[in-house]
């Protein structure tokens, strides 16, 4: 496995191991003015990053203080209580016809789902699809690929997974095709802690900052050293949604979108403008919505799909950002002592065949996918 710049190597177990603290987040931090004798709050469910504002200055790890016991409204954690359903619940593969034919003069249609740092599993999930040669180049034509977003964070080598998803854009539209990308909510967080840092920001919940929430949510120190102005001018540019061939694509399984507009256009814009200005009650504002998850997972899944759909064109979603393991509730006991590791064998299709998950859970040994759409049985 390809290790990122003075990093230790990575051990992957079929646990969530790779969902806890990485240790050097774990030093106690002050988060303001003291406040002798305040109370330690607990552990926020998940690990959301707020310091309350009652209790500033006490020694404890950014985002294990929180307003009574209660996650700040409408962040979405990445650990501990994320609920799960039963395979009973999920919906069996079938193919939704297209309502219009692949775009005229280019070839077929592949997305990728959630890397998270994991370079030579990218790279080895590419050439299986025949999408880039030996030598990791692209070799697919006029292909049109999509990365659903999130390619930092939690793996070993986020950067160089950035490196050559821009390296295959190049590559793709020099042959015909096109490799592009869209904006996850790990981007926006890369792109918080390296703008505002420890920047306090209001999160309606107390304060917060995307230093500490970056570090939470496994932000990896090798990443921040390597990363460089074209990073960042790269992943600011990034849409938030887009419709192809009748598929729905964005990152987060999450109604936030409708907050950003009524047409894809005006969602993206909306976005850029805000990273544009730079403002970092407003980013910090785009990621909490971002993180938001499961949207289509319960009884009205297939009502909010068709919601969406309705709005911003397009036959199916299809998301990265939830786990499927998740999804499924096939998630092992976090010490592993149960063997039973996350099981995925591609996509998760749901809410009534309406919806694709694409994240395979690769942080936690499940399987990076990345699949040519339309899907068939």
């Amino acid at each position: 496995m390809t290790q990122g710049a003075g990093q230790e190597p990575v051990v992957r177990t079929a646990t969530l191991r790779d969902f806890r603290v990485p240790p050097y987040a774990r030093t106690p931090v002050e988060t303001g003015l003291p406040h002798p004798g305040s109370p330690v709050l607990p552990p926020a469910p998940g690990g959301a990053v707020f310091a309350a504002g009652p209790h500033q200055g006490l020694a404890v790890h950014p985002g294990d203080a929180v307003p009574a016991d209660e996650p700040p409204e409408g962040y979405t954690p990445t650990e501990r209580d994320l609920p799960v359903i039963g395979r009973s619940d999920a919906s069996e593969p079938r193919t939704v016809p297209d309502p219009r034919p692949a775009s005229e003069g280019l070839g077929p249609l592949y997305v990728v789902g959630d890397v998270h740092g994991y370079l030579d599993e990218l790279r080895a999930a590419l050439a299986e699809q025949g999408l880039i040669d030996a030598d990791g180049s692209w070799a697919a034509g006029n292909a049109r690929l999509w990365f659903l977003g999130d390619f930092t964070d939690r793996g070993p080598d986020g950067i160089g997974v950035i490196d050559l998803v821009m390296q295959l854009s190049a590559e793709a539209a020099a042959a015909g095709g096109y490799c592009k990308a869209l904006m996850g909510n790990h981007e926006l967080l890369l792109i918080g802690a390296k703008r505002f840092a420890d920047t306090p920001v209001h999160s309606g919940a107390g304060t917060a900052t995307f230093q500490a929430a970056w570090l939470l949510n496994g932000g990896q120190k090798s990443d921040m050293d390597r990363l460089r102005d074209v990073h960042l001018q790269w992943m600011s540019r990034l849409d938030a949604m887009v419709e192809e061939d009748g598929h729905l694509l964005m990152h987060s399984d999450t109604m936030a979108y409708l907050d950003y507009g009524s047409t894809v256009e005006d969602v993206n814009d909306t976005v850029h403008a805000i990273l544009t200005r730079g403002d970092a009650d407003e980013c910090w504002d785009v990621f909490r919505k971002l993180t938001k998850r499961f949207a289509f997972r319960d009884e009205g899944g297939a009502d909010a799909a068709r919601t969406l759909m309705d709005t911003y064109g397009g036959r199916r979603v299809v998301h990265g950002h939830s786990p499927i393991p998740y999804l499924l509730g096939e998630v092992g006991s976090e010490d592993g002592e149960n063997g039973a590791g996350p099981v995925v064998t591609g996509p998760h299709v749901y809410a009534d065949g309406l919806a694709i998950a694409m994240d395979g859970g690769v942080t936690m040994a499940g399987k990076l996918l990345v699949v040519r759409l339309p899907l068939h049985d």
